[in-house]
């Protein structure tokens, strides 16, 4: 059994590895199976599809992420003291996500939803359903602001949509351009956006 578990979870592993340092549709099922040295006829054994496999690795990874983002946003924790952890944690992550690979890769759910978002609607609705959820961490941290008086944000969902476009955006982009540089800003623009008009910026 431990010999087969090890299998299902390298196909994981090397799905997400090969579809966020490439993309979904270049990454065929042979290429994971030699990414995570499984014989094609194991990988059929664990999923039906490619998409299967993709559907089942993001939801692990949202597991296992997920504790860390209940801690950073802790109610115990002031509002904009969450709001800087999670931008220095995505900083950091990002880092050490550029060490490793030699590329800023951005968030894998957002590079993922943009391609299959036509093509894969049962994995196009897993990923929205966790980005849905990140949001929410947004949004009870700016009802928590505004009910501290610290911030004006009467529509906290709304203001929660603009801030989570906008930081996602800023994660694309230093995809795109392959430069952390981009990502020094987040907490400034944050700020900004929620009518604070104390100066920051991300450091490493």
């Amino acid at each position: 059994m431990g010999r087969v578990s090890d299998a299902k979870q390298r196909l994981m592993e090397a799905v997400k590895e090969l579809i966020w340092t490439g993309s979904y549709g270049s990454t065929t099922i042979d290429d994971i199976c030699e990414k995570a040295g499984v014989k094609k006829g194991s990988f059929y054994y664990f999923f039906d599809s490619k998409a299967d496999l993709a559907e089942v690795a993001i939801e692990e990874d949202w597991k296992l992420r997920r504790p860390e983002l209940d801690s950073i946003f802790s109610p115990t924790i002031p509002p904009l003291e969450r709001l800087r952890k999670y931008l220095e944690f995505g900083y950091n992550l990002q880092s050490q996500i550029k060490a490793k690979y030699g590329a800023v890769l951005g968030c894998p759910l957002f590079s993922l939803g943009a391609e299959v978002s036509t093509q894969e609607e049962r994995l196009q609705k897993k990923i929205e359903g966790i980005l849905d959820y990140k949001r929410k961490y947004l949004e009870s941290t700016i009802r928590d602001a505004h009910a501290a008086g610290v911030i004006y944000a009467p529509d906290a969902a709304a203001k929660a949509r603009t801030l989570f476009a906008f930081y996602q955006g800023l994660l694309t982009d230093a995809r795109i351009r392959n430069d952390l540089e981009v990502l020094r800003d987040a907490l400034r623009g944050t700020y900004e956006l929620l009518g604070i008009k104390e100066p920051a910026t991300v450091s490493a």
